[in-house]
């Protein structure tokens, strides 16, 4: 019954849609070292400026039609509370975990962030419910962070590398273009494109941080032409707030965070040695997200899970990427 009850606003949520003053600080110095060292720093401290609590909002209009009769569909708009933490910090790899805390109290663990910096190698999606690992040319890598995004579950969604940027003291990301795979808040109502052809934008701001989305909505067929449908923008807001109490989301993580470490490095074992992943399910990925919530449940309640029982369902719905 506890499970049910937890599940019931994850599935509602996940099928329904999808400063620290010093990241504003002028680079003064014409010393070429220091302006590395200073300019590394400054993007650090951008990245972590988007830990805090937020009330967000999801928009989503889809804006240039680029088939033939295609008609726009209306648009998203979703909203939520969200608090962001900090889990990983070494220097050159920060990692965001963001958790969506309900009304009632009821807690979803959501999406993830992964920065690196000047990173060989990234998770490419190459088809359905598919990724392998790409290497970065030096060119390509140096001095950008490549972000990486992960499912509630930890699965992989999509990455993309790109330099931050300080026009008007603004600390701005823009990312290459790059594959991603239809968002929840799509492919419980349409099946007329498969991919994602993306630009990500996040932006520091005085209210909190903008993630902005660049999307073309693509009908995909490996090492066939693609075709797209629209062009849609994509514009989620986190606004700094008082107003909720977080306090059930950080007793969340305080009991689970160990486990969701295992299941991270399951994952990061399994794609490593795999040079990437393909999952064995539908494309809502629930068949690893249900069971995984309920073993991050009994772990909230004290149980101990063994690293088994998570490697049973990796094991059952991942394989290696086909050739």
């Amino acid at each position: 019954m506890l499970l049910r009850i937890f599940l019931l606003p994850l599935v509602a949520f996940i099928t329904g849609c999808t400063i620290n003053p010093n990241t504003q600080a002028v680079l003064k110095t014409t010393d070429k070292a220091s302006i590395n060292s200073i300019s590394f720093e400054q993007d650090r401290q951008a990245i972590l400026a988007m830990q805090g609590e937020y009330q967000v909002r999801f928009q989503f209009n889809e804006t240039v039609t680029l088939a033939p009769n295609y008609e726009k569909r209306p648009g998203k708009d979703t909203a939520a509370w969200e608090t962001v933490i900090v889990i990983a910090d070494e220097g050159d790899f920060i990692s965001l975990q963001h958790l969506l805390q309900m009304q009632d109290g009821n807690v979803i663990k959501h999406w993830r962030q992964d920065w690196h910096y000047q990173a060989d190698e990234r998770l490419e999606f190459d088809d359905d419910q598919t990724w392998r690992l790409q290497s970065l040319p030096k060119s390509e890598s140096k001095g950008r962070w490549t972000q990486c995004v992960y499912e509630v579950s930890d699965a992989p969604r999509y990455c993309g590398s790109g330099r931050w940027e300080y026009e008007f003291d603004t600390p701005t990301w823009t990312s290459d273009r790059s594959w991603r795979p239809l968002p929840r808040r799509e492919y419980t109502s349409r099946n007329d494109y498969n991919a994602l052809r993306v630009v990500n934008r996040h932006t520091i701001t005085p209210a909190g941080w903008s993630h902005e989305q660049d999307n073309s909505k693509v009908q995909r067929k490996q090492n066939q032409n693609s075709s797209a449908l629209t062009r849609e923008f994509g514009y989620n807001s986190y606004t700094k707030t008082t107003e909720m109490d977080f306090s059930p989301a950080y007793k969340y993580w305080e009991k689970t965070a160990s486990f969701w470490q295992r299941v991270r490095t399951q994952w990061a074992q399994l794609i490593t040695k795999n040079k990437g992943i393909k999952l064995l399910t539908e494309v809502d990925g629930m068949a690893i997200i249900i069971p995984m919530f309920a073993l991050a449940e009994r772990a909230q309640q004290g149980e101990e899970i063994s690293d088994q029982d998570i490697a049973d369902i990796l094991a059952t719905h991942t394989a290696a990427p086909q050739d």
